[in-house]
């Protein structure tokens, strides 16, 4: 997702023997009347955090299959390279669909070693209909603005309202988007990643994709495996399971998560004062949650708000802390204004999150068949609700613009590939949001691929992220090509253990931070958790 506390890494039904045709390059025959690109124009837009930060725009056929229509404009970010030899350009995504790159250039320059940064020219890029490019999709402002209804739908009315909630945003992006919603697609968006590649007058490029972005790259590789150079895919999307049932995998995930979380509530109970037991924590978090059915926090947070809250916690476990304060200031201090700090800081909606939301739908819907017969939806959500509560409806109402989307669905594309340089796969056991069965799915598929596994894991970007085995696979991998072989035919070619829990913040913390004194402290300091998931959209 990217919502933040939303855009899960979705998912739509896989339909047996639907696949989406591959353009003609991907047989190596070429590409359609190529037109020519001239140099980009790279413009000095530092920031005090990235102060050799460059910025361009490319454009684009809105149709690659009509490369003299229309076209629309991709927004780049570049920190170029310092070394007297280059390996070329270093392409970076973050996920979503709907994610926005362009933070990324400059985020994974300063988290790579000096020596291996210094060889790249690190490339971040707004995905079409993403952010600075152009047109930027925002098909309903407001939709997620609170209170919204309860989530879990109570009765044949509350059922009624919610997919009228959900037909509303579909019909208003095919109103409003109708001629670009056919080409906001995952194989679109690949064939953009080569223009920029042409457009950089580079032959081959290297590729570093986290969350959905590890599927693009899988898709780009597949249309054009001899461009691929080096290719790193940190937290990867189930390809079997695009997109419906992928969907339907991460709310058990996430229930389990959320379980994570409140075991490590009960742990310090000394803090949290919520009890030992976490069954007994867990359903204190319940009863929070009905408890603001009828009385929202602060006039704000509701049920629905209280998962998008949450959410980022099965993320990203360094949430934990300020979630945990925020549940405890609640339940037994009866003061909910922590609780409305923590939905301010990580799920409120803005106009960003309603711009990455709409693609986010956008590629969703289009990329695969979804079911149209919404019994199916009901009863595929109430039987893993009745199994996995946490977030099984809020998820469901999250992708059900895909039941009623306007612009008819492609097939997923096979994504198996023997014709690739080693890939490196770097994947966490308990990753909630891209299970750790579509890392092992995806190493299966691309022959000669290394899987390099965070034992005990349970975060979503793993790398850059402050685990220092990961990180030296990394930097290996992009400093010569290194990749990590297991003896004797094992699957997995080398493990990690991953980082140790957050520490517990005290209950009574001091004075609740600005956005922007937390953003300063997260700078301080690229190479924490906290800046990485900010970026790769887990929060708001």
């Amino acid at each position: 997702m990217t919502t933040r506390a939303g855009m899960l890494i979705a998912a739509g039904a896989l339909v047996a023997g639907t696949v989406t045709v591959l353009p003609a390059s991907a047989a190596g025959t070429g590409e359609p009347a190529p037109r020519p690109f001239p140099p980009l124009s790279w413009t000095a837009c530092g920031t005090k955090a990235y102060p050799k930060l460059q910025c361009a725009t490319l454009d684009v056929p809105l149709n690659h299959d009509d490369p003299a229509g229309r076209s629309i404009s991709l927004a780049l970010t570049r920190i170029p390279h310092t070394a007297k030899t280059s390996q070329g350009p270093l392409l970076v995504n973050p996920g979503g669909p709907g994610g926005s790159g362009r933070g990324m250039a400059g985020y994974v320059a300063a988290s790579l070693p000096p020596k291996v940064a210094a060889s790249y020219d690190v490339i971040g890029f707004d995905p079409r209909g993403v952010g600075r490019s152009e047109p930027a999709l925002d098909c309903r402002p407001g939709h997620f603005d609170p209170v919204r209804p309860d989530s879990v739908p109570r009765g044949a009315d509350a059922e009624r309202t919610a997919l009228e909630r959900a037909q509303a945003f579909a019909a208003a992006c095919g109103k409003k988007y109708a001629d670009v919603l056919p080409y906001i697609d995952t194989v679109s968006t690949a064939r953009d990643l080569d223009l920029i590649r042409r457009a950089l007058g580079a032959e081959r490029i290297n590729y570093l994709g986290y969350s959905y972005g590890t599927y693009l790259g899988a898709v780009y590789a597949r249309l054009y495996p001899e461009r691929v150079r080096r290719m790193a895919l940190d937290s990867v999307v189930n390809p079997n399971g695009v997109w419906y049932e992928d969907n339907l995998a991460q709310d058990y995930a996430f229930d389990t998560r959320h379980k994570d979380f409140m075991a490590w509530v009960a742990k310090h109970d000394d803090v949290y004062r919520l009890g030992r037991d976490p069954e007994a924590v867990e359903a204190a978090w319940y009863r929070m949650r009905e408890e603001l059915r009828d009385a929202p926090a602060g006039g704000r947070v509701g049920p629905g708000e209280l998962e998008d809250t949450f959410l980022p916690g099965g993320y990203y476990d360094g949430y934990w802390p300020k979630l945990a304060r925020a549940f405890s200031a609640y339940v037994n201090d009866r003061d909910p204004a922590p609780l409305t700090a923590a939905y301010e800081r990580y799920a409120e909606a803005d106009a960003a999150a309603d711009n990455g939301y709409s693609v986010y739908a956008a590629v969703q819907c289009r990329d695969a068949a979804w079911p149209r017969d919404w019994n199916v939806w009901r009863k595929d959500n109430w039987d893993i609700h009745a199994k996995a509560p946490f977030s099984t409806w809020n998820n469901a109402w999250y992708n059900a613009p895909c039941a009623f989307w306007p612009v008819e669905p492609l097939g997923p594309p096979d994504v198996s590939n023997d014709q690739l340089p080693p890939v490196l796969i770097l994947q966490a056991t308990d990753d909630a949001a891209t299970p750790y069965e579509g890392g092992l799915a995806l190493h299966r598929m691309v022959r000669g691929s290394s899987l390099v596994v965070e034992e005990g894991g349970g975060n979503h970007g793993v790398t850059l992220a402050g685990n220092d085995c990961l990180d030296e696979h990394l930097a290996a991998y992009l400093a010569d090509g290194t990749v990590p072989r297991a003896e004797g035919g094992a699957e997995v070619d080398a493990v990690c253990t991953a980082l140790p829990e957050p520490k517990p913040e005290p209950a009574a913390a001091p004075k609740q931070k600005s956005a922007t004194e937390s953003a300063v402290e997260d700078t301080a300091s690229v190479r924490t958790g906290t800046t990485l998931h900010g970026l790769l959209g887990h929060v708001r």
